[in-house]
């Protein structure tokens, strides 16, 4: 599923081709994604021009003035730049046609995604509660140990929680643990502050990793120019069931939690 670094690849990769560029046309080939296409999405967004490609956690938000776009890729979303010449494939559902000749084509092949449509993003049920962005200032140690004393949950199921910190999915919430030394499964409640100021910094540092390399591509995902991430490449836990530990070279474990696979050392994370 793409995460926030993928996200963030993608609304980077998009910017230089489309920001300012008027929207001549919306082609909608198949409505049918996790909610319905709204039937006057062309209507509302046509003739108008993309001012900004912003996000909110793993929502991308096209910022047409009276009208914003929110697109969410999903678990094997993709939008990609292509033309109007080349053919759409079976799964790509939507296109927007802009007048500078740059096309925006969404593929969804399991059709989880979202393409909707708000004039008050503030106030939109997907957006409004969500917790703070966790490559801001906002989300810092005294925020993680305040939302950790209220949960008995594990940490990595509260770190994964979108109330807590937005955008922290399964690959990098495991790494993230591994570089603070904290047991995935262990008690949220019994992390202390300096616990959180680690946590919070590996966090940081892990999803500012992987935006440089290009988010993680394990099945589906690839960037806008249909480039691969390679942040898999650099991983120290994640997907290494067995294998040596980079520092210590105890062999790597893996547990389920929440019916998704958790990697961690037993050695460097206590």
């Amino acid at each position: 599923m793409p995460e926030l670094p993928e996200v963030e690849t993608t609304r980077l990769g998009l910017l230089p081709a489309l920001q300012h560029q008027l929207l001549q046309q919306v082609v909608v080939r198949n409505p049918r994604l996790r909610w319905p296409v709204p039937g006057d999405l062309g209507s509302r967004l046509s003739g108008q021009t993309l001012r900004q490609i912003a996000r909110r956690g793993k929502y991308l938000l096209f910022d047409f003035g009276a009208a914003t776009q929110i697109v969410h890729l999903g678990m094997s979303g993709s939008l990609r730049l292509t033309t109007a010449s080349e053919p759409a494939a079976l799964h790509d559902h939507l296109d927007w046609l802009f007048c500078n000749g740059a096309v925006l084509r969404l593929r969804d092949p399991r059709r989880f995604g979202a393409v909707l449509w708000t004039s008050d993003v503030a106030s939109h049920p997907l957006l409004a509660h969500l917790g703070p962005e966790p490559l801001t200032d906002d989300f810092d140690a005294a925020w993680l140990h305040a939302q950790c004393q209220r949960r008995n949950s594990a940490i990595k199921q509260v770190i994964m929680d979108g109330h807590v910190v937005v955008g922290v999915g399964n690959i990098y919430a495991s790494e993230s643990l591994f570089h603070a030394g904290i047991r995935p499964a262990m008690a949220a409640r019994r992390l202390s502050r300096p616990a959180c100021a680690r946590l919070v910094e590996a966090i940081k540092r892990v999803l500012t990793a992987a935006i440089a390399a290009g988010g993680s591509s394990l099945r589906d995902y690839v960037g806008s120019q249909g480039d691969l991430g390679y942040f898999q490449l650099q991983t120290r836990v994640y997907d290494r069931a067995g294998l040596p530990c980079k520092v210590c070279a105890r062999p790597i474990r893996r547990i389920v939690q929440g019916q998704r696979a958790t990697f961690y050392c037993p050695q460097c994370q206590r």
